[in-house]
């Protein structure tokens, strides 16, 4: 059997473990044509637009 521990560790000491576990929110960056948020280095979802030329063809939502 393995070597067990003697006292419970406390929630402080737990935490302090635990500090760099945390989740970051995704970075954002603007898009230089319509300056919109969107993903780094994607096709910006809302005009279509990459590296200063138009990528792919945005479509109207149909109603």
């Amino acid at each position: 059997m393995p070597p067990l521990p003697k006292k419970k560790t406390s929630q402080a000491r737990q935490g302090k473990r635990r500090s760099h576990l945390k989740i970051a929110p995704p970075a954002r960056d603007v898009c230089s044509h319509c300056h919109s948020p969107k993903l780094p280095h994607h096709v910006c979802p809302t005009c279509g637009w990459y590296n200063d030329r138009e990528v792919t063809e945005i479509k109207p939502a149909k109603k």
